[in-house]
């Protein structure tokens, strides 16, 4: 007689386990702690053998049946269900160890060796973010271009255009990492140019004061009221037109006040290339007036909380709120600034652009260009 629901779960436990039987082989064991476990009993080149289709009520006496009845095709086939199984399951282990995610992180932990921190900490929060959900258990070798496409326009549907585009690059090279260890065969990202299925992006160019504002700027920063601290970084960075990560995070050992320079390693430049900032005579006059305030041992910068973090980026954007400036000037519009008056000035463009460190990426360029024209940009700098 086939097993119903009522039958299973009206049957009880004895002092020995007992079998259901379901028909051709499919049967429910009832065990001594009530336990009731589905098994296959099946004749493959004239051996007897088992096979364990799970636990009821968690396998249902339809979900076993269907199981059953894939079995009994495969042997229709000639093909033992015990071997079948073992092979799906190897098949799943290659595929969990080939996933975009494992992947991923074994590309990352080979790329972020060169990489500040906070760089390598974006990075890897992206793929799980944005990219790991999509993706991530996707053997590398069956993804397609399609499904990265899918991906990116789910992180462009939330307004997320500029992400959108890193997150592919960041796909792209996860995939290069993968076809260079035999992962997979091709890099379907590179197919892919974010052009042709993104929107295009409106252009925005970092708020920035004309020329002619400047000396008011200048004005309202040597009356500023808020902390001294901020105040001094925000004429520091006037005077030397850095990034403002570069700036928050500078730290005394870099800064040598005899040679008078500031040498910025290349793990903190988003170049990746060191940079060397000559100091005039005033920048000089503000390190010495943040040293005087005993801040910080380490960090020209340091955070209020004095728990070892640097100044936030926050800290300088809001204090040119605070001045009127919102939505009228950045951090960044310094850089701006500088670049534009120095260029009307007649200033050589090539030592404008090192001093703006915006000098090519190679290491052979970079390792010559650092130093370049220091004598020159050190007169541009007081100038």
């Amino acid at each position: 007689m086939k097993l119903t629901d009522s039958i299973i779960k009206a049957a009880k436990p004895r002092d020995k386990r007992y079998s259901l039987p379901d028909g051709k082989g499919l049967v429910l064991w009832v065990q001594p702690d009530g336990q009731k476990c589905w098994r296959f009993r099946y004749y493959f080149n004239e051996k007897e053998k088992m096979l364990s289709l799970g636990i009821y009520p968690e396998v249902s006496l339809a979900a076993a049946r269907k199981e059953h009845a894939r079995f009994k095709e495969l042997l229709a086939q000639g093909v033992d269900p015990s071997e079948n199984r073992k092979e799906e399951k190897q098949q799943a282990a290659i595929a969990a160890a080939n996933s975009f995610e494992s992947v991923a992180r074994l590309w990352w932990n080979h790329w972020k060796h060169d990489k500040t921190e906070r760089h390598a900490g974006y990075t890897i929060r992206r793929l799980e973010a944005d990219a790991f959900p999509a993706i991530g258990h996707k053997p590398v070798n069956e993804i397609t271009a399609a499904q990265f496409i899918a991906m990116i326009r789910k992180v462009e549907s939330r307004g997320a255009l500029d992400i959108a585009k890193r997150v592919l690059t960041m796909c792209g090279q996860v995939m290069r990492y993968a076809v260079a260890h035999g992962l997979a065969e091709r890099n379907p990202a590179a197919d892919i140019k974010p052009a042709d299925v993104l929107k295009p992006a409106k252009k925005a160019n970092h708020a920035r004061l004309s020329e002619k504002e400047l000396p008011e700027l200048l004005r309202k920063l040597d009356g500023y009221d808020g902390q001294p601290l901020t105040r001094l970084a925000l004429q520091f960075m006037a005077l030397t037109f850095v990034r403002t990560g570069e700036l928050i995070g500078a730290r005394w050992e870099e800064i040598d006040l005899d040679k008078k320079e500031w040498r910025i390693p290349a793990e903190r430049m988003k170049m990746r290339t060191p940079h060397i900032v000559p100091l005039s005579n005033q920048a000089i006059t503000v390190l010495e007036e943040i040293h005087k305030l005993a801040a910080d041992d380490v960090l020209l910068f340091p955070s209020e909380r004095r728990d070892g973090k640097t100044m936030s980026n926050n800290t300088i954007i809001y204090a040119l709120y605070r001045m009127g400036y919102h939505g009228r000037m950045t951090g960044h519009g310094f850089r701006g600034i500088a670049s534009t008056i120095l260029h009307e000035r007649g200033y050589n463009h090539d030592h404008i652009e090192l001093q703006l460190a915006h000098s090519k990426r190679d290491a052979v360029s970079a390792a010559y260009n650092h130093a370049l024209y220091l004598e020159p940009r050190a007169r541009m700098m007081q100038d």
